[in-house]
């Protein structure tokens, strides 16, 4: 029986090399391959090579080579038909019954890659043409010149409404190949079929082996229904399984050992400009695991980069959704958040290479997203919204499929979580109040009103001076160590805007600086500290600064260090406000049971202060503990 060339590749792409010949061989990672010891012939050195980027394996002692379908034929003997069905079967892919439908459904692919190719060539000729002024203008503005141009193949389809139709009539092409290749407009009220795109950049879209098979259009005019309309889903085309540039990236991807996955066509071009070949994007569409397949067949880390405003934090936030129950060993994604309101384009136009690379560099991994995203969902002041973050984080690692995986998130997050919401001391005891617990009665006052009776709670002044039971006065060491790191490393202040500006500071000062900061940032251009030193001074602020600064525990002060790689600042500063947020809303919580005892005088609102109060040095404790060991203070350490 023959095979469609399409059926194979769809194989293929399903089922990487080494998740098929490590069902039979003991492979370990080698740098961007897998090695392992030859099935082929006894040895004690391992010779046999896989490779999943390139589709292949290659045995150095026997000189055999070849995919998936060899390997099993190779291995078990098999006829390639037989190891066709039976990967097919693993891979999912409904192979088809009869041999001659299934050629003839080939051959019809093959007419169909023509005509789309034909397709693609016009619109070529068009954008060169007298017709394409107005988009080669456009693409310009855009810094797509004529190399770029070229070398993506971008086109423009005129405003003609019979313009394609007319001109692929005449190369002797048939209305309905014209409408199953996807570039007519057909339907029941429709009396003449029309051109899909007109007045459009056109930029075409390959399959695997290089062929174009689709199109994505821009409109020219503002006032169109759709900004970028894409091909409709037919014989050659199925969007959410195919990765536009994917065909060039992945050689490019196997040499820089990793895959970047943006938003926009645009954009693609705009990185691939920039130095970073490795770029792909899904075709309009959220990311699918089709698309996340692809893409961990090129790397084991693909990273997704996203734009930095609301959209492309909820299209970062979807992706987590679809990609944990694939994760795997050794195969997870990492996010890259662009700053506010730029995309990939505007960053390479404005930066180029050093700010893409400044970006890509400081990626989060999934881990960390997760544990923001369910963190800053909603505020965590009560035992209620506490709780259900807690079963918001088991119900999502419960969808991870890979046991050992999944063991080791929930250990993660559960440290993450111990750190965020530290039990009281006491947890579990009985807290419920006298009169409902047995033999109880009513609940016990404090009474210096009379002789013999129980002297009402006072605060002693030591415990009226202490900031767990007075609350937060000044903005404190963690406080200090968040502004002056935005202030040593203000490249940083775009892609926390919004966590700057949420922020509660307790200090005057600070409140000032973080206006300054915020002000700073919103000019747009990039920001070097001597740009933040000079416009602190002018606003009488260095003083400020200093005094900041001087607060910062021993144990923080890295970070104020020019040369500290900017991931490691961000993860600090991370952690650093989620405490600081935690830490208000426990202050808000002490004032609430301060009062509560004032007014009762009862053990159950003593018992709530004394929980608070626990809580509150937990965090303390632990910043505390950590200076300690950054200055070699604990036990084992120093002399």
């Amino acid at each position: 029986m023959k095979f469609p060339p399409a059926i194979l590749e769809e194989i293929r792409a399903r089922l990487p090399v080494s998740a098929v010949v490590g069902k039979r061989v003991r492979l370990i990672k080698a740098g961007k391959e897998w090695k392992g010891l030859s099935p082929f012939n006894a040895e004690k050195t391992p010779s046999f090579y896989v490779n999943d980027q390139k589709g292949f394996y290659h045995c150095f002692s026997s000189g055999k080579h070849g995919d998936i379908f060899s390997f099993l034929m190779e291995v078990d003997g098999l006829p390639f038909p037989e190891a066709v069905e039976r990967l097919a079967a693993e891979a999912g892919v409904t192979l088809p019954r009869i041999a001659h439908e299934a050629h003839a459904q080939e051959e019809k692919r093959k007419s169909l890659v023509d005509v789309v190719e034909l397709a693609c060539r016009h619109f070529e000729a068009e954008l060169a043409g007298r017709n394409g002024a107005k988009a080669r203008a456009y693409l310009e503005g855009r810094g797509l010149g004529p190399e770029l141009q070229r070398r993506f193949r971008i086109g423009y389809a005129p405003a003609d409404r019979f313009g394609l139709r007319d001109h692929l009539a005449g190369k002797g092409v048939t209305g309905e190949a014209m409408v199953e290749a996807g570039l007519l407009v057909t339907g029941d009220e429709i009396a003449v079929p029309y051109d899909r795109f007109r007045d459009r950049v056109m930029f075409p879209i390959a399959d695997a082996r290089g062929r174009i098979i689709a199109f994505g259009g821009r409109a020219m005019q503002a006032d169109v229904p759709a900004k970028y309309l894409n091909s409709p889903e037919t014989a050659l085309f199925h969007k959410g399984s195919l990765l536009y540039n994917h065909h060039n990236a992945r050689k490019a991807a196997h040499d820089a050992g990793t895959v970047i996955a943006v938003e926009g066509y645009v954009d693609v071009i705009a990185m691939a400009a920039a130095g970073f070949a490795h770029t792909v994007a899904p075709l309009g569409t959220a990311l699918t695991e089709d698309q996340l397949g692809l893409m961990w067949r090129m790397a084991p880390e693909p990273i997704l980069c996203f734009d930095g405003d609301k959209a492309g934090r909820r299209a970062a936030y979807r992706a987590i959704d679809v990609a944990l129950p694939l994760l795997k060993p050794g195969r997870s994604l990492r996010f890259a958040m662009l700053p506010e309101g730029q995309d990939p384009d505007d960053l390479a136009r404005s930066g180029g290479a050093a700010a893409i690379e400044r970006v890509i560099g400081a990626a989060r991994p999934l881990v960390d997203m997760l544990w923001a995203r369910e963190v800053e969902a909603g505020p965590l002041d009560t035992p209620e919204r506490r709780a259900a973050l807690e079963r918001r984080m088991a119900e999502l690692l419960s969808t991870i499929r890979e046991e050992d995986l999944r063991r080791h998130y929930r250990a993660e997050m559960d440290q993450r979580l111990s750190v965020l919401l530290p039990r009281p001391a006491g947890f579990g005891r009985d807290r419920r109040r006298p009169a409902d617990r047995p033999g109880g009665g009513a609940p016990r006052r404090f009474d210096m009103g009379r002789p013999g009776a129980r002297m009402p709670l006072q605060a002693s002044e030591a415990l009226q001076r202490s900031p767990l039971f007075a609350g937060a006065a000044s903005g404190g060491p963690r406080e200090a160590m968040i502004l002056s790191a935005f202030v040593c490393h203000p490249e940083l202040i775009g892609a926390h805007a919004e966590d700057l500006v949420a922020l509660e500071f307790m200090g005057r000062e600070s409140e000032r600086l973080r206006g300054l900061l915020i002000d700073v940032a919103s000019e747009g251009a990039p920001v070097a500290p001597e740009v933040v030193a000079s416009r602190a001074a002018r606003a009488g602020l260095a003083p400020a600064i200093a005094r900041l600064k001087a607060q910062v525990r021993p144990g923080d002060a890295w970070l104020l260090a020019p040369d500290v790689p900017p991931e490691r600042v961000e993860d600090a500063l991370r952690q650093a406000i989620i405490l600081h947020r935690k830490s208000l809303t426990l202050h808000s919580e002490l004032k609430a049971a301060e009062t509560a005892l004032a007014e009762s005088g009862e053990e159950a609102d003593l018992a709530w202060l004394r929980d608070v109060q626990t809580r509150i040095a937990s965090i303390e404790g632990a910043e505390a503990d950590r200076d300690r060991l950054e200055r070699g203070e604990h036990s084992g350490f120093g002399g």
